[in-house]
């Protein structure tokens, strides 16, 4: 029995020393310079003690405005964009919600604007899992409505978008440099 002990006691060792051999050695890439973030409606969903149903998420990446001019040059007007940088962006609703009067079911979507200087349209399409807007498919569009563009005194150094409560449901709200819009996001019954 003290054998059959000790050749186990051996064995995990070694295992241990080979399992630390495996992992040394690997590179870990760098943070990205538009890291990935993720915002949920309400706010406090993941951080809460008790449990909440999310309503919706946004993913999305966070590039910099880095003393650059950002919309109608680094983004250019009347073209689309993928709503930050990277991949496309992604909205997911966890019930249905209605946008601009149209009924929109629960699932995942990608998220894409057409900034200009006076309104955005925004789009909710079905294509997912693409990289920026190169693939978009207008055909697999399922809403698209315009937006406002408000100008903002203080500039916003890192693309933003969250979520602010509004009497049918909820904003979302994104911003960028001194341009800041609103998409009403209705949910309340």
């Amino acid at each position: 029995m003290k054998k059959l002990g000790l050749l186990m006691f051996l064995l995990a060792g070694a295992l241990a020393v080979n399992a630390q051999n495996v992992t040394t050695g690997v590179t870990f890439p760098k943070v990205d310079t538009s890291p990935l973030d993720v915002v949920y409606y309400p706010l406090n969903t993941t951080k809460s003690k008790e449990p909440i149903e999310p309503v919706m998420r946004v993913l999305y990446s966070r590039p910099q405005k880095k003393g650059r001019e950002i919309f109608g040059v680094l983004e250019q007007f009347d073209k689309v964009w993928r709503l930050g940088a990277n991949e496309n962006t992604e909205i997911q609703f966890f019930k249905a919600v209605t946008i601009a009067g149209k009924k929109i079911k629960a699932g995942r979507y990608s998220l894409f604007a057409i900034p200009s200087k006076d309104k955005w349209t925004i789009i909710i399409n079905k294509q997912n899992d693409k990289w920026g807007a190169f693939s978009y498919d207008e055909q697999k569009d399922v809403l698209r409505t315009d937006v406002v563009v408000n100008k903002i005194e203080k500039s916003v150094e890192a693309f933003s978008i969250t979520f602010i409560d509004a009497p049918e449901g909820a904003n979302l709200v994104m911003a960028w440099d001194n341009t800041q819009v609103f998409l009403p996001i209705g949910f309340k019954k």
